[in-house]
């Protein structure tokens, strides 16, 4: 059985780079050349705040997005990992 999204230890793959945009940023990953568009800033502050948290629930807690809003964070991360945007991440202990 797979961890729900939710407790999972999620963060920015090293091959990508995002370049911030007016409608939120752009994802370039260098390994397998995706261009990827986030278009909401609150999507992009959370990405760029999940290394720096526990679990992805930490991440959205800590930029604010209210509960009501999760479901929507959790497709759109659950899409990033699919591209490859993000990663698993190994906690040390």
């Amino acid at each position: 059985m797979t961890t729900p999204l939710l407790e999972r230890h999620l963060g920015l793959d090293h091959r990508v780079s995002l370049r911030p945009e007016p409608f939120g940023a752009l994802a370039y990953h260098s390994g397998n050349r995706r261009l990827i568009f986030l278009r909401q800033a609150d999507v992009v502050n959370v990405v760029r705040s999940l290394d720096d948290h526990d679990t992805v629930a930490d991440a959205l807690r800590s930029c604010g997005v209210a509960a009501s809003r999760w479901p929507a964070f959790v497709a759109a991360l659950e899409s990033l990992l699919r591209s490859e945007v993000l990663r698993e991440r190994v906690l040390a202990d």
